[in-house]
């Protein structure tokens, strides 16, 4: 063991050498800076490569005797080493020889005292190099993390080992999020704030168009070839009281003047979740999202009199499962709809009054906006229909309005009436709160739109939930404590024997 270490590290150190005599030959010549900084790189990862050689040959094979007592049981030393791939971020190591112990070969080995002393991972890949690799992974696609990876490390997983790791990352996402403490309550807002919003993923079929049968009509179970499938986006955070006038609002989200003072959002956490199956079950993606937000408010909220605040569009969905929640959790959340969704129905209105003028259309919503804030809806909406029913009156020559702009004018009529009683924001902007779901908007797009919708991607339902569970963990910036989670947990429950591995070793060294 002793010997296998020392021939290992005397080899590093005849690496170091010509590392020490390029630098110098690269001085001499003249050589770019560019040039020497690339060769030395190539050169530190073939010395790391021998340094962890040397680390792994220090420790042996495991040979801890021909019996080792374990869980209550005797068990044998078997004949044979048997060999372990190990592809570290320096780049593959010699396969690594272990000693197994167990009853017999053909049966399962139970337990591989240099797997548990040294941690290694299930993976041939260790868990820096799926850590690395999962990085470029949830920032681009799997192509673009392969050619990232061989510049830098000059190595080149395929795309189904990285579409692998991050299967099999995404499996320990529930245990991080059940693990984390809340935040402290110093560090909250004065609001405790939900929010959510859906977004499609598209997701293949079971079949490419080609293989489908043309000849049958009758519909076939799953997913059709790049149909969409709504994920859910929540998000939950806390923000001081930020209050505010009419004016205020318009100078900010009509004029683009942003308000200086405006409060940061606090601990703010995201989740995205789609609808699928476990076992025939149908794991709805909204009910996942709702449940979610009752066991942040549970955790997260300061005292029972702290005011909580959603912040949505207008989807009847979710503001059902809201009113549910409320019932489930016998609190009072104050729903406020969205005034930039609010905005969009106000800009198609100006469109069908004012059309191409944007001077005039700008003064039109501008003007509704102002009144709306000021709590007076119900004269918006009557405005509106007024102008219908002006329109109306006049002979079909002189009629302003085509059909399809009295149908979208109808449409802003009825959304407005529908969502009226959301749309307090005079009492809203007194007390503070927020108006508008950007935070939530923004996660959409970012966290499922950016990663989800590339040119030509196509996800599995699986492997689109775990690139959201781990694109969330990675935007929540838990990045590292995530992975120090895993692996520990992985490590646990791999090697329970591992404590007994440590002794043995320190008994025989």
């Amino acid at each position: 063991m002793i010997m296998a270490q020392e021939a290992a590290l005397l080899k590093a150190k005849e690496e170091f050498q010509k590392i020490e005599e390029t630098m110098r030959q690269a001085t001499v010549q003249g050589e770019r800076i560019d040039v020497v900084e690339e060769n030395l790189w190539d050169q530190m990862l073939s010395l790391g490569r021998l340094m962890l050689t040397s680390f792994v040959a220090g420790q042996g094979t495991g040979d801890l005797g021909p019996t080792l007592q374990c869980e209550g049981r005797t068990l044998n030393r078997l004949d044979q080493l048997h060999d372990k791939p190990y592809v570290s971020v320096f780049g593959s190591l010699p396969a690594i020889e272990r000693t197994v112990y167990g009853t017999r070969e053909t049966q399962k080995h139970r337990v591989i005292p240099l797997d548990a002393r040294l941690g290694l991972p299930e993976s041939d890949y260790s868990y820096l190099l799926q850590q690395w690799s999962q990085s470029f992974c949830v920032k681009g696609s799997y192509k673009d993390a392969q050619t990232d990876l061989e510049q830098i490390l000059r190595l080149r997983p395929s795309v189904r080992v990285l579409e692998d790791t991050n299967a099999s990352m995404s499996k320990d996402v529930d245990g991080f999020r059940s693990s984390q403490p809340a935040p402290s309550h110093d560090g909250e807002g004065e609001v405790l704030v939900v929010t959510g919003d859906c977004k499609g993923v598209r997701i293949r079929g079971d079949k490419p168009p080609e293989a489908e049968d043309v000849s049958s009509h009758a519909r076939k179970r799953g997913p059709r070839p790049g149909t969409k499938r709504e994920a859910c986006v929540g998000s939950v955070y806390s923000i001081d009281r930020f209050v505010r006038n009419t004016e205020d609002v318009v100078d900010d989200v009509v004029r683009k003047q942003r308000a200086q003072d405006r409060p940061i959002p606090q601990n703010k956490v995201l989740r995205a979740e789609l609808t699928y199956e476990v076992n025939g079950v149908e794991i709805n993606g909204k009910d996942v999202i709702f449940e979610w937000f009752g066991e942040q408010i549970e955790a997260r909220r300061t005292s029972p009199s702290q005011e909580i605040v959603c912040v949505m569009d207008g989807a009847p969905t979710l503001w059902k499962k809201l009113k549910r929640l409320m019932k489930t959790l016998s609190v009072t959340i104050v729903c406020i709809l969205d005034l930039f969704h609010v905005m969009d129905y106000l800009w198609d209105a100006a469109r069908c009054v004012h059309g191409s003028d944007d001077h005039a259309a700008e003064a039109f919503v501008t003007d509704r906006l102002r009144r709306i804030l000021n709590g007076d809806v119900g004269r918006v909406i009557g405005g509106l229909r007024q102008m219908l029913a002006k329109d109306k009156e006049r002979k079909k020559a002189k009629r302003k309005f085509s059909s399809t702009q009295r149908q979208t004018l109808n449409k802003v009529i009825n959304y407005l009436d529908r969502k009226k009683q959301f749309m307090r924001y005079d009492e809203y902007l007194a007390k503070g709160y927020p108006i508008g779901s950007g935070v939530v908007e923004g996660a959409c797009g970012h966290l499922v739109k950016d990663r989800m919708e590339g040119s030509g991607m196509r996800w599995s339902v699986p492997g689109a939930q775990s690139m959201l569970d781990l694109r969330c963990v990675y935007l929540n910036e838990d990045w590292q404590d995530f992975h120090d989670y895993r692996i520990n947990e992985r490590v646990r429950n791999m090697y329970p024997y591992r404590d007994l591995v440590q002794e043995q070793y320190r008994a025989t060294a």
